[in-house]
This record gives C-alpha cells, sequence and structure tokens, in this order.
C-alpha cells in the first residue's frame, strides 16, 4: 500500500476516442446455404416455430462452433394508405384476412421495424419508412414509385459482427436479378445480372432524425453518389446494425432500380402466370429450383409483390438470401481511452516504503552517508479522492530514480 500520494491535476488527464474498424465480408455461398444434409436442407440456415424471421450462420447453427451473422425478414404496411393495393396475392388480391400467409405478421413486422428506426408522428401513429428520410414530404403510398417504403425485407446483423455499428460509406450488398430457363418470344430469357447497393457517400451526409442513431440512404452503383433521392432503395441504420431494403428493388417497373437481366417482354408460364414487362421472378414459376442460384420455390406467380402477400415470411427469406451475391462493411470499434501523465521530479519519490530498504535505520542502497538515496519504481497506482486503490500499472523494467533525475510515466486506460 502506497504512503505518499500525488495529486493529479487537470493539466495531467488527457482523454482520447479511436475507432478501429474490421472487414467484414459475407460470401453468398453462406446465406445461400453452404452446409446441406443429404436432402439439401441447409443446416446453418436457421427457421423458427413463431416464423417472424429466419438466421443464418456461418456453419450449421447446432454446432457450438457456429456465430450467428444476420437474420431476414420482411413486412409490409397494411391499412387504408398502405400498400394493399399493391399486392397481388392468390387470385391477383390481397389474401383474405391477415391470418393467410402470415399477413398479420408481416405487417407488426413492418411496424416493429418502424417504430424503433423511423419513430412515430406528431399524432402518435407509427411512421412509414421513407426513401430520404425527410418525413415532411411523403408520396406513392399504394405502389413502388413514392417515397415511402411501404413493403421491405430487413437485415439485422449480429452485434458480433457490427460490434458498436458499421462504417459509414462501407456498406456494400451484390445481389442477382435472376433469370429463368424459359422461353420468353422464342428467345432464351435473360440471365442473371448483378446489382450492387451501398450508401456512396454517407461519411458526410448521413441523416440523424432516427430515435435509433445515424442512418443513410442506400443507392444503386449505377446511380452513383449525389442522385436524385428518388433513387434509393433503401435504408442503412449505422448503430442499430439493420438495413432496410424496399421490396422494389426486385422490380425495374414503377421506380425500381435500372437493371439488366430481367424479362423484356410479358410471358405466360406453365402455370398460367402473367408475367409483365420489367418483372424480377423472386421464386420459381413452377416446381422446384430453376436456375444456377437454386432459388426456392415460393409462389406460382414468382414477382416480388406476389411473393410478399402470396408466401411465408421463411419463404420470403429463402428467395431473399439465396439472391445474395456478397455483403461486405467494415464495422466499428469506439476504444475511448484516458491517459494519466504521472509526473516524479528530482524532489519526489527517491525514497521506498519497502521494508527492506532500510537497514538497522540506514538506506540499503547507500555505500556511505554522503551518497544520494535511490529508489526503483516497479508500479504506479491510481488512487481515489479517498485513497481507494483503483488501478495498476506495471512497467516493464524498474526505473531508477534519485534527486538528480525526473521522470514521466504516461499510463493509459482502455475502455
Amino acid at each position: 500500500m502506497a504512503t505518499t500520494f500525488k495529486t493529479l491535476l487537470n493539466d495531467d488527464v488527457v482523454s482520447t476516442r479511436t475507432m478501429l474498424h474490421e472487414a467484414i465480408p459475407i460470401t453468398g455461398t453462406i446465406p445461400s446455404g453452404t452446409y446441406n444434409n443429404a436432402s439439401s436442407v441447409p443446416l446453418n440456415i436457421k427457421n423458427y416455430s413463431h416464423g417472424y424471421f429466419q438466421s443464418v450462420y456461418d456453419y450449421p447453427y447446432l454446432s457450438s462452433s457456429a456465430n450467428h451473422i444476420f437474420d431476414i425478414s420482411c413486412g409490409f404496411k397494411t391499412g387504408s394508405s398502405g400498400w394493399t393495393a399493391g399486392l397481388k396475392g392468390p387470385g391477383g388480391s390481397l389474401a383474405g384476412s391477415n391470418t393467410v400467409n402470415q399477413c398479420a405478421k408481416k405487417s407488426q413486422i413492418y411496424n416493429q421495424f418502424a417504430a424503433n428506426l423511423a419513430g412515430y408522428n406528431a399524432d402518435g401513429t407509427v411512421r412509414t419508412f421513407d426513401k430520404d428520410g425527410d418525413y415532411s414530404t411523403t408520396g406513392g403510398g399504394a405502389g413502388f414509385g413514392g417515397q415511402e417504403m411501404l413493403a421491405c425485407y430487413f437485415l439485422n446483423f449480429s452485434r458480433l459482427l457490427v460490434k458498436d455499428e458499421i462504417k459509414k460509406g462501407s456498406f456494400r450488398l451484390s445481389y442477382l436479378t435472376g433469370g429463368a430457363p424459359v422461353t420468353v418470344d422464342g428467345a432464351a430469357a435473360a440471365g442473371d445480372s448483378e446489382v450492387i447497393i451501398g450508401d456512396y457517400g454517407a461519411t458526410g451526409s448521413y441523416k440523424v432524425n432516427s430515435p435509433a442513431g445515424e442512418y443513410s440512404p442506400l443507392y444503386t452503383s449505377s446511380l452513383g453518389i449525389g442522385e436524385d433521392h428518388n433513387t434509393s432503395i433503401g435504408l442503412i441504420y449505422y448503430q442499430a446494425g439493420i438495413v432496410v431494403l424496399t421490396a422494389s428493388m426486385f422490380l425495374t417497373s414503377a421506380g425500381g432500380p435500372p437493371v439488366a437481366g430481367v424479362y423484356n417482354s410479358p410471358f405466360t408460364n406453365s402455370a398460367g402466370a402473367i408475367h409483365t414487362k420489367g418483372d424480377i421472378l423472386f421464386g420459381g414459376p413452377d416446381a422446384g429450383p430453376w436456375d444456377s442460384h437454386n432459388i426456392t420455390k415460393v409462389y406460382t406467380t414468382g414477382s416480388v409483390d406476389a411473393v410478399l402477400s402470396g408466401a411465408t415470411i421463411q419463404q420470403n427469406a429463402d428467395g431473399f438470401r439465396n439472391r445474395l451475391n456478397y455483403v461486405s462493411f467494415n464495422n466499428t470499434v469506439e476504444l475511448n481511452s484516458t491517459i494519466y501523465f504521472c509526473r516524479a521530479n528530482h524532489n519526489e519519490f527517491n525514497y521506498s516504503a519497502n521494508p527492506t530498504y532500510v537497514n538497522a535505520s540506514k538506506l540499503v542502497t547507500k555505500n556511505k552517508a554522503t551518497d544520494a538515496p535511490v529508489s526503483y519504481i516497479t508500479t504506479v497506482g491510481l488512487y481515489s479522492a479517498d485513497n481507494e486503490l483503483l488501478a495498476v500499472a506495471k512497467l516493464s523494467e524498474p526505473l531508477k530514480k534519485d534527486p538528480s533525475t525526473e521522470l514521466t510515466l504516461r499510463v493509459r486506460l482502455d475502455y
């Protein structure tokens, strides 16, 4: 226990903050189901009895070595101003009641994410996701073309990957628009075409009007930086580690991104379903997997608006994750440090409180009475105002201290 204390002044204490980043690459082989059993069931994809979301792991999830990567879910806003007018469920309209095809759960999912990420209006109602984050102007409520995002897919990344937050400007997501082995107007359908979206230019233009922290719109790479906010196809919330993507990212018509690899003319598949110009088939048009990326069948008509209302959340998640090519971003660890400059002046700490320092009332470090006192500093202790020991710092080797020397020891606490 120390017997001599020295008070640290304001000039002796400095606080710093350092941002540490780590690159996180998620290749498409992981969400598409790398570890399949004999029945081709992916073992690293976990589905739950509640049916609200699907989890993706980097290894079979029953293994102790598995790490949770992200969750996938989907939902839409229902009601008089909601997306119901744009849904094409069984029979070409919204599936009968909210108990059919988990429509009630999809509405609950949307409202939960919107309440936590977008917040509430002045009248207490939950806000609708807005492409540019400007809630003072809205539009296009019933379709894909307005500012409001009424039907969305949600990616909730694990805290293990995100850490404190996603680094602004680093997020990229690549997905495939898809093609099918069918004949369109007598010609082969277009193959897969890659679309890359990201938070381009977010470093200096992110938004802060969210209860979940900072966020930014997501754009397709072909649009670049500085394009009109109407071209946004999603939002990324950095501290929450959540990505919200509008369902129109799988369409080219009515405000969707301009991508290739889609059907350029209407056609009818073997089930009699008509696909309109601009549709990107989200699920299998008929039975079973139908393209090189093993897209799971989710609804006969196949376009994303039909899938959202005509298939379960699990089936939507199956279709979505099998279209992922890769996801990459840099995470952020905020390292806060307090640095204490412990200064030993020439006339301080030249004696030791160690009992072996004195023998028969004489300093054992002295050969003659006229010799200067000598001590060796090995440890620095930081104490509270009432002399309670709070932290201990050890030196790599003892430092000699006598009246002819002064020392400044730099002690850093990270938290």
